[in-house]
């Protein structure tokens, strides 16, 4: 049997129609297949490679940690060097109220963490999120996402918990004083890159003051510089309580985490102690891949040239046709056709022609385009002869 086949047979599928694309090695923006073909690459894992595959720095890192040590007990009473030097970094560039971190191994295991943390300090059960929000797929996170479509064949989840609209202002006056936490994207993902109208931010938050509710901001797939900042909260300066990083955060290699602050943080010692515990997170090799993917991000100019190769972007789709509209923030950026079948047929041409794009979870109609930071200014050229080319060919008449 080939590797295709044997992939059908042995791997959990969770589509009747996976892409079957076979990647044998990848370096930068580009991705390889078995016989040499050439994919770049426009969405980054899903927002996960911001510095592309194997930056030569978080290779070094990982290799050097790996060759110490790998795994041993987390969250038990050994210290290691590569999950502080982390934490005291993120400490570093985040607010003061952010100054204590909890190391996970993934972005659902951050929102799982951060539900318990605000329904334990707050006393509530109340959990208020967006529709079309992506959390994450495991139980707890599942009962907050913003789909029934994916939630109905599993019920019953975890109660207690509303859904609202995204940038509805009447909609925040359902935040109260039986609402633990407002968990919230800076900007919606999954529902197609939606930005938040001006002001609205900003009213959430005072809402969740008013009401002593925690606001979470969910930056797992807006964290690291995607849109422009290194995280997206500072576009408006509105601090979260509880803020979510992963994906990207690990540079290729998986962690996540949900950050407060200490007095916050300090009710999962107590009543019951290990309140929240995982057994790899903060591995020390992913919290080494992170320290270097975020020193890389610090001291280099990338995220100050988002808006720039943005531009380039903006050259070819903003405010160009009837057919579809263009909206982006940094290098997080959406191209809104009128159904998913032109989607489809436009991102299928674009991976014959060797650029990779996709669809978001709940807003299929819509192109995902998210190259990582570190993208040349020709590679952004030739990707968007290649999408405009699509585009001229199935979305002329749509």
């Amino acid at each position: 049997m080939n590797t295709r086949q044997l992939f059908l047979s042995h791997i959990a599928q969770t589509s009747e129609n996976p892409l079957m694309l076979e990647i044998i090695r990848a370096s930068g923006v580009w991705m390889y297949g078995p016989n040499d073909e050439k994919y770049l690459d426009l969405i980054s894992g899903i927002s996960v490679s911001n510095l592309g595959h194997c930056h030569p720095e978080v290779v070094a890192a990982v290799q050097e940690q790996a060759a110490s040590f790998m795994h041993l007990m987390v969250y038990g009473e050994y210290i290691t060097q590569p999950t502080v030097r982390l934490a005291k970094l993120l400490s570093a560039v985040l607010p003061k109220k952010l100054d204590c971190v909890y190391f996970t191994n993934s972005g659902t295991e951050a929102v799982e963490g951060a539900l318990k943390l605000a329904k334990r300090k707050t006393q509530r059960t109340e959990i208020i999120s967006c529709y079309n929000a992506y959390h994450g797929s495991t139980a707890g996170a599942l009962s907050i996402m913003g789909s029934e479509f994916f939630k109905s064949n599993y019920r019953p989840l975890i109660p207690g918990n509303k859904n609202i609209f995204f940038n509805d202002f009447g909609a925040i006056n359902q935040i109260s004083k039986n609402t633990a936490a407002v968990i919230i994207e800076p900007v919606q993902a999954e529902a197609g890159v939606i930005l938040p109208s001006a002001g609205y931010l900003k009213a959430v938050r005072q809402k969740c003051d008013d009401t002593n509710t925690l606001l979470i901001f969910d930056e797992i797939q807006t964290g690291m510089g995607r849109t422009g900042k290194l995280f997206a909260f500072e576009h408006e300066n509105i601090i979260p309580d509880i803020l979510l990083l992963a994906k990207s955060f690990g540079g290729g290699m998986p962690i996540g985490a949900f950050i407060s602050d200490q007095k916050t943080m300090d009710v999962l010692t107590n009543n019951p102690f290990l309140g929240h515990i995982t057994t790899f997170g903060g591995n020390a090799v992913c919290a080494a891949a992170a320290e270097a993917n975020l020193k890389v991000l610090l001291e280099s100019n990338l995220i100050k040239e988002c808006e720039a190769k943005g531009e380039i972007f903006d050259s070819y789709f903003k405010n160009k046709n009837q057919n579809y509209s263009f909206t982006r923030i940094g290098l997080m950026m959406s191209i809104q056709f009128l159904n998913f079948e032109t989607n489809k047929n436009i991102i299928d041409y674009c991976i014959t022609k060797g650029v990779i794009t996709d669809w978001f979870l709940f807003n299929s109609a819509a192109l995902r385009i998210c190259p990582p930071l570190n993208i040349k200014k020709d590679d952004i050229q030739f990707a968007c002869e290649i999408i405009h080319e699509a585009i001229q060919k199935f979305a002329r008449n749509t």
